[in-house]
């Protein structure tokens, strides 16, 4: 049995002075934006790389990432708690929306939200959700700071996370660059062309505190190259925007990354994980290296995330769906990054099962015993998405 939940679309509450709003599991992030620029346009919500018709509840419960995430963290920490139906029939609300109509918090209660938080829907169906909203700043800018070697870069993006100046920071590899500048399937990097291009998010109420961060900014990279380091000056996106329009899905999100999505062979693919940051310049480097040897342009997303408790690395994958070959090879890709990336203690987000399989070995017994446990305890008769992080 599959629950098609498109029509369960609603926005059932903004809540403006406690900064939360209700949704059904069909609302989707472009639904979301469009609503609060109408409605609401004080309050902003956060918004991932991915097209407008992305389900939020969906993307929140497998603990997504945003362009918040730096200050906010993933999704899963902006939940205030929600409403499911599990295995038995019984309906539960978790959060302050157990007590209260005010449905503000997830605390101070017992967090049942996590009994649903990444479980894949093995343990329930959520109905409901109340999400964080946080104000609109009156200033917002993006710029982009060219770098040219993996040590220094993420050096950099290391320190500009610390001093807690931006909304979001990410590193992207050369390949994307070139596809955005319509490059369809870049193998080729000349010597004096730039090895990441890194991505700062900011904004303020206060035009002379946007100022500031942008003279700090260059202070820094001042720093850097007084030590040998090179970086080009920052530049906004609508430098980008002039010369190459498609620039201008990265400046409002949510958007559709075509350069990903419509390509010849149809096929993308990718290996997304979590992990920690000391191990970050490391990973960056096993994962390209791993994608050149196997005849893949070298692309990797990266994100610092939650103050710098942690970090994003991703590896994508463009490929032709259609050749059996081709896609064996990409299973064996993602296979190698995988296992390359779990022993850096990565773990992938947004789990497949293949996933599963390689890493429950690695998992603690008692871990691995209670989610088991609870998985029987909420569904005894194994009918709710069976096959779904299955650890035994």
């Amino acid at each position: 049995i599959v629950l098609d939940f498109k029509s369960m679309n609603r926005i059932l509450e903004v809540n403006k002075e406690d900064l939360y709003m209700v949704i059904e599991p069909g609302v989707t992030f472009g639904d979301v934006k469009e609503y609060l620029d109408s409605y609401h346009p004080s309050l902003r919500f956060a918004y991932p790389l991915s097209p407008p018709y992305t389900s939020v509840l969906a993307n929140c419960l497998l603990d997504g990432l945003n362009n918040l995430s730096l200050r906010y963290g993933p999704m899963g920490d902006w939940m205030n708690g929600v409403e499911a139906v599990l295995a038995n029939g019984d309906v539960i609300k978790t959060g302050s929306g157990a007590f209260s109509p005010n449905w503000c918090s997830n605390s101070p209660l017992p967090d049942l939200s996590g009994l649903f938080l990444n479980f894949h829907g093995t343990t329930g169906i959520v109905t409901k959700l109340s999400i964080r909203l946080s104000p609109k700043l009156k200033y917002r800018k993006k710029l982009f700071v060219l770098g040219y070697d993996v040590d220094d870069t993420y050096s950099l993006i290391k320190r500009l996370t610390r001093d807690n100046l931006f909304d979001d920071i990410g590193g992207l590899s050369w390949p994307l660059g070139k596809m955005l500048f319509g490059v369809k399937y870049p193998v080729y990097k000349d010597p004096e062309e730039p090895l990441i291009l890194v991505f700062l998010d900011l904004s303020s109420s206060y035009e002379k505190e946007m100022s500031l961060k942008i003279d700090i900014l260059n202070d820094v990279l001042k720093e850097y190259r007084k030590k040998g380091a090179h970086f080009e000056d920052p530049f906004d996106i609508d430098v980008l925007m002039k010369i190459n329009p498609e620039f201008s899905k990265f400046a409002d999100l949510p958007a559709t990354l075509d350069f990903l999505l419509d390509h010849g062979g149809g096929g993308v693919t990718w290996v997304g994980t979590y992990g920690p940051m000391s191990q970050w310049e490391k990973g960056i480097k096993i994962g390209m290296n791993i994608l050149e040897e196997m005849g893949f342009p070298p692309v990797m997303v990266s994100r610092p995330m939650s103050g710098g408790h942690f970090c994003v690395l991703r590896f994508i994958v463009l490929f032709n769906k259609q050749d059996p070959q081709e896609v064996e090879r990409v299973r064996e890709l993602n296979l190698k990054l995988c296992n390359a990336v779990l022993d850096l203690g990565f773990i992938p987000y947004k789990t497949p099962p293949w996933v599963i399989d390689l890493m429950k070995d690695r998992l603690d017994p008692g871990f691995r015993k209670w989610v088991k446990e609870i998985q029987s305890l909420l569904d005894p008769y194994g009918i709710m998405n069976p096959g779904k992080w299955d650890v035994s």
